[in-house]
C-alpha cells in the first residue's frame, strides 16, 4: 500500500517506485492523482499512452485497485494490445482477463456475458461493413424498392449514423417522405438482424448501452466492480460512447466491491487539438464540456513533446494556437531543432510529382540514403499514379504500401463465413456469401427463388435449402442444393465432436476451396 499524509492524500516518492522513474512532473502528477474524475490534456507526442498505462500499473502496484476493478478503453486493437503488453512488462500479473480493449471489443464482451438480457442468441455473429451493406440490399429487395433511389451503402450509413446517436427507428424524426421510407428500411433491417441473430458494429455499442441503461442491478454491479474507468483518445468519442462510459462511472463517494477503495469515475486522456473525426461522429465537445459534467474533475496538461524536433513542435504550436474553441495549452520540447521546414508550391500536379521524385533521387544519390529509408505520403490513392510515373523516370525503386487487410481478403472472409454459418444457422448474410463459393451450380436466380420461398413461408433459408426437393421453383438445382445442405450438416457434426481446428480443416477441404485456389493465379489465396 502507498503511504498517506494526515489528510489521506498519498505521499509520492518517485525514487521508491521504478514505475514512476523518468516521468516528467506533469506526467507524474497525472499518474499519481487521487481517486477523482480527471481530464489529461495530452499534446501530440507527450506520452499519453505511457501515462495511461503507468496510471493503471500505479493503481495496481499500490493496492488501490485489483486487476478486475479496471476498465480501460481505447479506439484500436493495436493500442489495446500495446497497453496490455506494457502492463505485463511493468507488473508480474496476468493481464489477459483485464477489461482493456476497444469500445466495440468491450461491448462485444459485455453482450457475450449477458446475451439473454440483451435479447441475443448466445452465438450471435457480427457483421462487418461489407456484410452490413449486403444485408441492407436484401431488405431493399424484399421491400421491392429501387436500389438506385435507396442506395444500400447510403442506407447503411443512415442506419449506422442514427445508432451512433443512440436512435432506434422509432426515435428518428421523419421530416419528409424519403426519410420516412429510410426509417422503414431501418426497422426492417433491425427485424431481419434480430431474426438472424446478427449485429453490426454500431449495434454492438447501442445494444451494450441499452443493456446497462435499462437494467439497474446490472449497471450497479459494474459500477461497484470498476473503481477506475480510463479512456484513451477521448477527443474521438462520439455521443453514444461517452454516454456508455458514464454509465460505468460510480456515483461520487461510492466504494468498489473489489477494491474497497473510493471510486475514481472517469480518467480521460485526449487532446482537443487532435480531433479530426467529426465526420464519423466524434464530438470534441466531450472534452470541452468535461468540467461541467464532472465539476470536481482535476485537469492536467501534458505539453512536452518527445517525438518531434523543436522546429516541428514550434511550427505546430504556432498554427494550432489560433484555433478557436480549444483548451489553452502550449506545446514545447527539449529536442534538437532538426531540419528546417520546406514548403514547395507547385504549379500543377505534374510539377508536384516531379518535385517529389527529384527530392527522393537527391537523397538517394547525394546523401546516400536507401530508398527504403524514405517515405512519401499522399492524401488519396488516386494521387499515386503521377508520383509513381516520375519515380520510374528518375530510376528510383519504390514500393506502394497499400493493399487489402488480411481479414478483409475474399478467401479469408469466405472461410470465416463458412464457420459463421455453422456457429449460427440463422446467419443468412454468411450463408448467401458461400452458397455458390466455390461454384456449385446454384445460380443467382435459384438463390432469389429460395429467398422468396423463405420470406413467403416465414422459414429460415437453411431450412428451405434442405427442403429443395419439394420446391418446384428450384427443382433444376435440387441435387446441388441438397448436397450443400448435407455438407453443412456434416460440418455441424464435426463442430459438435471435434476441435475448432478440425472444423476449419473440414470446411476448407470439403467445400472444394482447395481445388479452387490451387490454380497458379490463386496460389496466394491458397496460402492465406
Amino acid at each position: 500500500m502507498h503511504r498517506a499524509d494526515s489528510a489521506g492524500k498519498p505521499i509520492i516518492d518517485a525514487a521508491a517506485s521504478p514505475l514512476l522513474a523518468n516521468l516528467n512532473p506533469e506526467q507524474l502528477a497525472a499518474v499519481t492523482l487521487p481517486p477523482q474524475p480527471a481530464l489529461i490534456l495530452a499534446g501530440a507526442g507527450s506520452g499519453k499512452t505511457r501515462v495511461l498505462t503507468t496510471r493503471i500499473a500505479w493503481l495496481l502496484a499500490t493496492g488501490q485497485v485489483s486487476p478486475g476493478g479496471v476498465l480501460a478503453v481505447t479506439f484500436t486493437n493495436k493500442a489495446a494490445k500495446e497497453m496490455l503488453t506494457r502492463l505485463a512488462a511493468m507488473l508480474p500479473i496476468n493481464v489477459r482477463g483485464m477489461w482493456i480493449g476497444t469500445f466495440h471489443g468491450l461491448c462485444n464482451r459485455l453482450l457475450r456475458a449477458h446475451w439473454k438480457l440483451a435479447a441475443l442468441p448466445q452465438s450471435f455473429q457480427i457483421l462487418d461493413s461489407a456484410d452490413q451493406v449486403s444485408a441492407v440490399k436484401r431488405v431493399i429487395k424484399a421491400m421491392n424498392l429501387d436500389e438506385e433511389r435507396y442506395v444500400p451503402r447510403q442506407v447503411a450509413w443512415f442506419i449506422a449514423g442514427n445508432k451512433e446517436e443512440g436512435l432506434r427507428p422509432r426515435d428518428v424524426q421523419a421530416h419528409d417522405p424519403p426519410t420516412r421510407k429510410m426509417i422503414e428500411i431501418y426497422q426492417a433491417y433491425e427485424d431481419q438482424c434480430q431474426r438472424e441473430g446478427v449485429v453490426d458494429f454500431a449495434e454492438l455499442m447501442l445494444r451494450a448501452f441499452e443493456l446497462l441503461r435499462d437494467n439497474d442491478p446490472l449497471r450497479e454491479h459494474y459500477q461497484r466492480r470498476f473503481a477506475h474507468v480510463l479512456v484513451d483518445e477521448f477527443q474521438d468519442t462520439n455521443s453514444l460512447q461517452y454516454r456508455w462510459l458514464k454509465l460505468f462511472a460510480p456515483p461520487p463517494g461510492a466504494a468498489s466491491t473489489l477494491a474497497g477503495q473510493p471510486a475514481q469515475g472517469v480518467f480521460a486522456v485526449g487532446d482537443d487539438d487532435q480531433s479530426i473525426y467529426a465526420f464519423r461522429g466524434a464530438q470534441v465537445e466531450n472534452i470541452l464540456g468535461f468540467e461541467k459534467e464532472f465539476p470536481d474533475a482535476k485537469i492536467v496538461i501534458l505539453g512536452q513533446n518527445y517525438r518531434s524536433s523543436a522546429t516541428i513542435v514550434s511550427a505546430a504550436d504556432a498554427v494550432i494556437r489560433h484555433n478557436s474553441g480549444r483548451a489553452p495549452k502550449r506545446l514545447f520540447t527539449g529536442n534538437d531543432p532538426g531540419s528546417r521546414i520546406r514548403l514547395f508550391r507547385a504549379d500543377s500536379e505534374y510539377d508536384e510529382a516531379r518535385f517529389v521524385a527529384n527530392g527522393v533521387r537527391e537523397m538517394v544519390v547525394e546523401r546516400g540514403l536507401r530508398p527504403s529509408q524514405i517515405a512519401v505520403f499522399y492524401r488519396t490513392n488516386a494521387l499515386s499514379r503521377l508520383i509513381e510515373h516520375q519515380l520510374v523516370k528518375a530510376s528510383v525503386p519504390y514500393q506502394v504500401a497499400r493493399g487489402v487487410a488480411f481479414y478483409q481478403r475474399k478467401e479469408i472472409k469466405d472461410a470465416l463465413a463458412y464457420a459463421r454459418v455453422i456457429a449460427n444457422p440463422l446467419d443468412e448474410v454468411s450463408l448467401l456469401r458461400i452458397i455458390n463459393v466455390p461454384p456449385r451450380g446454384i445460380g443467382k436466380t435459384t438463390v432469389e427463388r429460395l429467398a422468396a420461398n423463405a420470406a413467403e413461408t416465414q422459414r429460415p433459408l437453411r431450412e428451405v435449402i434442405a427442403d429443395a426437393a419439394d420446391i418446384p421453383e428450384v427443382k433444376r438445382a435440387a441435387r446441388e442444393l441438397l448436397a450443400f445442405a448435407q455438407f453443412l450438416a456434416d460440418a455441424e457434426v464435426t463442430a459438435r465432436h471435434g476441435t475448432i481446428r478440425d472444423l476449419l480443416e473440414f470446411l476448407v477441404r470439403n467445400s472444394g476451396r482447395i481445388a479452387l485456389y490451387s490454380k497458379d493465379d490463386e496460389e496466394s489465396a491458397l496460402e492465406n
